[in-house]
C-alpha cells in the first residue's frame, strides 16, 4: 500500500467498493482476461456496478453528496458521476442481465471505460496507490474491508 492509509476517509469501505469498481470496469485487458473469460474470483459488469452503487446511490444522485465521507473534493466526485452515468446508461440499454460481451460491444462502452478510468486513477493516486496494478479479487475486497 502506499503512503495514505486506507481508513483515513471516514466511509472508507465504500471507497473502497467504488474503487474497485471503478478499477474493473476502467480496465480492458482485465474484462477480456477475467470477464469475458468467466475467470472466478472477479464477478462481472453486474457485480462491478453493484459495488459502484449499492451504497453510496450514485444511480439515484451526485457523488458530491458524499464530498468529505467517501470522495476527497469535488473533482473525485465530479469523476465518479462521469463514469457511473455511462455505465448506468449502458446497464440499462443491455440489461443487468446481459453478457458480458453486450457491455464490450456496446458502442458506448469505451467511452464508459475512459471515465472509468480517469475517475480511478484520481482515486488511487489521491489514495497515493498505484493505479497501474491489476485489479483485486473479490475476496480480497472483502478480506479488506472486513476489518478497521
Amino acid at each position: 500500500m502506499g503512503g495514505m492509509p486506507l481508513t483515513d476517509m471516514p466511509w472508507w469501505r465504500w471507497r473502497t467498493n467504488v474503487r474497485s469498481a471503478l478499477h474493473m470496469l476502467s480496465d480492458p485487458v482485465f474484462h477480456h482476461e477475467c470477464w469475458l473469460t468467466g475467470r472466478e474470483g472477479y464477478g462481472d459488469v453486474t457485480d462491478a456496478v453493484y459495488r459502484l452503487v449499492e451504497d453510496t446511490w450514485l444511480d439515484n444522485w451526485s457523488a458530491e453528496k458524499y464530498v468529505g465521507t467517501i470522495f476527497r473534493d469535488s473533482a473525485e466526485a465530479a469523476a465518479v458521476d462521469a463514469a457511473a452515468l455511462r455505465v448506468l446508461r449502458i446497464m440499462h440499454q443491455v440489461g443487468a442481465d446481459a453478457p458480458v460481451s453486450a457491455y464490450l460491444e456496446h458502442h458506448g462502452w469505451p467511452e464508459a471505460v475512459h471515465a472509468a478510468r480517469e475517475a480511478h486513477v484520481m482515486l488511487a493516486t489521491n489514495d497515493a496507490e498505484d493505479p497501474d496494478i491489476p485489479p483485486r479479487s473479490l475476496d480480497v475486497i472483502r478480506i479488506m474491508t472486513r476489518t478497521a
